[in-house]
């Protein structure tokens, strides 16, 4: 007997790279979704093969996906979104002109209302939800912020929370919002692995081994994650009860400091936010 808060729809993912890999293992891992319900297309099975060894079912043609899908995720690229229709289109295995199907779409900078444009060449009877999910839901620690379609009922918002609640923290915002705080959720583990890698990097400086170095660099960043989360309290205040007056913490702030290390985050997810909206306007 299934359990019941497995879900019973099929679920499909048009795009099986990275982001979608991190999204599907965190969603089988934690037992949200039956893998033997999972569809996965990409353009070369080869590529796929570690979806088949998780139990989902793989396949070259994106119209399989579409046929057999209730709630699909769109994961190619923002620049091949036409082309990836224009393909489920034509291996479609039967007529679903007036299927109603969720799509849910990782694709930087791409509009709701682009994507409903395009989409609709498959069905009439569409939803569209935008997200924005992170690499570390894969071992159910991330963060995927969405945005609906005026058509998306509070039942299907319902839906996606708690397919990937147990993977991520889900939280619903704007729209015009997706393009900065996605550069935050989607680019920030990036730039926190770097973070981690140097202060590696400075213990294995002092003769901290290297491995010693990293294991507890990590936790540290995990760990001080958490205090902002479960404390509430400003990052900054809490900065400042670490640093004792004339003590080893303020004098590495001041170094930090120095190095102008809160510009350069800043201007990182600045960047980052402007190459979404570029991506956007070239699809």
């Amino acid at each position: 007997m299934p359990r019941p808060d497995i879900m019973s729809f099929n679920l499909g993912f048009i795009g099986g790279g990275n982001m979608s890999t991190a999204l599907g293992k965190g969603i089988i891992n934690n037992g949200t979704h039956s893998a033997s319900k999972i569809w996965v297309s990409g353009p070369h099975l080869k590529n796929l093969i570690h979806w088949s060894e998780m139990g989902a079912n793989i396949t070259d043609k994106n119209g399989e996906v579409f046929c057999n899908c209730d709630v699909i995720f769109l994961g190619v690229k923002p620049s091949l979104l036409s082309t990836a229709v224009t393909d489920t289109l034509n291996t479609l295995t039967k007529s679903v002109s007036c299927k109603d199907v969720v799509f849910i779409s990782m694709l930087a900078g791409i509009t709701i209302s682009s994507l409903r444009e395009v989409l609709q060449d498959l069905s009439k009877n569409i939803a569209v939800i935008r997200i924005l999910p992170n690499m570390p839901c894969t071992v159910g620690a991330g963060c995927c912020i969405y945005s609906i379609d005026s058509v998306v009922t509070p039942q299907q918002c319902s839906m996606l929370e708690n397919l990937l609640g147990k993977c991520s923290l889900v939280e619903k915002i704007p729209e015009y919002l997706m393009d900065s705080l996605g550069s935050l959720v989607g680019c920030g583990p990036a730039y926190i692995y770097i973070v981690i890698e140097a202060l590696a990097d400075g213990a294995v400086k002092q003769g901290v081994p290297r491995s010693t170095a990293q294991r507890l660099a990590a936790q540290m960043v995990m760990g001080s994650g958490q205090m902002v989360l479960s404390t509430g309290k400003n990052p900054g205040l809490l900065k400042d009860e670490v640093c004792s007056p004339g003590g080893t913490t303020i004098c590495g702030i001041a170094a930090l400091e120095e190095g102008n290390l809160r510009s350069t985050f800043i201007k990182a997810i600045e960047a980052s936010t402007k190459k979404s909206q570029e991506l956007g306007k070239k699809s």
